[in-house]
Order: structure tokens, then C-alpha cells, then sequence
């Protein structure tokens, strides 16, 4: 192979950089002859950190520019949290590999407390996510859950800034980064169900760039593709984004598929949830099913409401 130089696109915070090295680094070991650089990029997502996602546009503010690298050539490929990419590409791009998952629960951090039940009445945990603001409040209806922005270093200086008792950050960006210090607690994935395609890394590629994407297809894992892909279907099916409380989370045993999905009010009084089963290669019509199901008890109604309230107050 001739020598040949990829670009990657990526955003600039240290998880971001994190991600992109880390395919860089598999690249490079995979094609002598291949030279990766990281080309930084800020996206809206990471300039506008006073504001709610849901409440600018949510998911696709962390990938647009991104994209628009990819499209005017800058970039040869975009690495993105799977749980960041919205479930419809750009024409002309398209998902490549995805990697394997890293720990997809979500992680309480704290200072002064012990785990989630050990906080005091009324506290204050920071999240940005209405999925976990939602979930949370199930368990504790008394926590106060308060706006938190920014990337995860900045997050945690904020806790430890006295201005939370508790953040939840995803696990697998504490641990990719070796923060995992003021982690005390891994929250049960049957309370805290995470965000579809929440720990798993992904590659965004020009559709008509069978080079690239030849290029990279050995860094793809089978067994994560299955379950993102079907948590994205779920995700699609529903048309559910940042202004809604939905979560996904699929495993992976053999060849069977177990997928799991809920969606529920922003106060975690009412909750739809759903399990299904079945062969890893039907991961999307497993994930279009489940959402079929859950729509059919009742959450298009609850899903109507919260869409509804959304544009109401935005």
C-alpha cells in the first residue's frame, strides 16, 4: 500500500480526543503505511454549555460539524459517542465500524456520600439528561436534579466546587479518562437504564469512499454492532431525542439478542417498558418491534404529551 494520510475529525474535549487516538492508534497499528492525524473541531454542542440540550436542539449539536468536515473533505472520517449520533445520517454519509463497548452504565459521583441512597433529602445531583432526571426521581422523587453542561473534567471540577452533592456521568468516559476517583457508585442497569448506544464508540464515513472504508471495517465489533444498531432502531422507531426520557440497552449471549427499552415522564411517575428477545442478525427489527410494543401501551400518548410540553416552553 502506498503511503496515504487519514484524517480524523473530532471534537476537542479530552474524552473526544480519547476516542479518536484510540482509533488513530488501531488504525496505524492495522496499516503500516498510514499516517492519522486528529483534526480538532468545535461543535455547537461543546460552544453553548448554559443551556439544557433539550432545550437547543439536542444530539445532533455534538456532530454537525463534524459532518460538514466530512462532506467538504477535511476530514476522511468522524469518530463519535454512539450515544451522540442521531439516528439519521447526512445523504452522502453513513455509520462505519463501531468498536467495542466500553462499561455502559451510568456512574454517581460524589464527595461526601457514600451511593445514590446514602444522599441526603432534597439533594442536589446534576445532570443534563432528562433520561437520567427521570430515572433518578423513580428511585428518589426527593432529589432536586440541576442543569450540569460541559465535558467530564469540567463536570467534576463543578462537583468538587461544592456546587452538587452528586453528578452522574456515564461510566465509560470516567473510566477512559482514569477519573473514576470520586466514583461511588455504578448505578443497576435495571434502575438506571443507560442511553442507546451509550458506551460504544463510533466511525462516520463518506458513502462514496470504499477506500476509508476498507480502511477501517477491521476495527468493527460484531457483537456491539448487534446491540447498537438495535438500540438505534428502538431509538429511530420511537422518534425519540434529547426532549424525551427514552432509554435503550441491549446484550448480547451467542446469538441470542436482549434488548430492553423504556420511556417515561420527566418525573419518573409513569414509566413503559419492554423486553424482547431474539437472533443478533434481526437486531433492527428487534429494535422497531420493541418500540412497536411500547407505543402500543401507551407511551405514543406519554411521548405526544412530552413532545407537546417541549415546544409549549422551550
Amino acid at each position: 500500500m502506498a503511503k496515504k494520510n487519514v484524517n480524523i475529525g473530532t471534537r476537542s474535549s479530552a474524552l473526544a480526543l480519547w476516542q479518536a487516538r484510540w482509533v488513530k492508534s488501531k488504525i496505524e497499528s492495522l496499516h503500516d503505511a498510514v499516517t492519522v492525524e486528529l483534526i480538532p473541531i468545535k461543535t455547537r454542542g461543546d460552544k453553548i454549555l448554559d443551556v439544557p440540550l433539550a432545550k437547543v436542539g439536542g444530539k445532533g449539536l455534538f456532530v454537525k460539524e463534524l459532518e460538514d468536515a466530512l462532506l467538504d473533505g477535511r476530514c476522511d472520517l468522524a469518530v463519535h459517542s454512539m450515544k451522540d449520533v442521531p439516528v439519521d445520517f447526512p445523504e452522502g454519509l453513513m455509520l462505519g465500524p463501531i468498536l467495542p463497548r466500553e462499561d455502559p452504565r451510568d456512574a454517581l459521583l460524589s464527595v461526601a456520600y457514600s451511593g445514590l441512597h446514602d444522599l441526603p433529602h432534597g439533594a442536589r445531583v446534576g445532570s443534563s439528561s432528562l433520561r437520567r432526571q427521570s430515572q433518578l426521581l423513580a428511585i428518589r422523587p426527593d432529589l432536586r436534579i440541576l442543569s450540569l453542561r460541559g465535558n467530564v473534567n469540567t463536570r467534576i471540577d463543578k462537583l468538587l466546587a461544592g456546587q452538587f452533592d452528586a453528578i452522574v456521568l456515564a461510566a465509560a468516559g470516567v473510566k477512559r479518562l482514569e477519573a473514576t476517583q470520586h466514583v461511588v457508585e455504578y448505578l443497576d442497569i435495571q434502575k438506571m437504564l443507560p442511553a442507546n448506544g451509550q458506551g460504544a464508540v463510533g466511525i462516520e464515513l463518506r458513502c462514496a469512499d470504499p477506500e476509508i472504508q476498507a480502511l477501517v471495517q477491521p476495527l468493527d465489533d460484531l457483537a456491539t454492532r448487534h446491540c447498537v444498531l438495535a438500540e438505534r432502531a428502538f431509538l429511530k422507531t420511537l422518534e425519540g431525542g434529547c426532549q424525551t426520557p427514552i432509554a435503550g440497552h441491549a446484550t448480547l449471549n451467542g446469538d441470542l439478542l436482549h434488548l430492553r427499552g423504556r420511556v417515561a415522564s420527566l418525573d419518573g411517575g409513569i414509566c413503559y417498558e419492554e423486553v424482547i428477545e431474539g437472533a443478533a442478525r434481526e437486531a433492527e427489527d428487534l429494535g422497531v418491534a420493541l418500540a412497536q410494543r411500547l407505543l402500543a401501551s401507551g407511551a405514543d400518548r406519554l411521548l405526544a404529551d412530552l413532545l407537546r410540553a417541549a415546544h409549549e416552553h422551550p
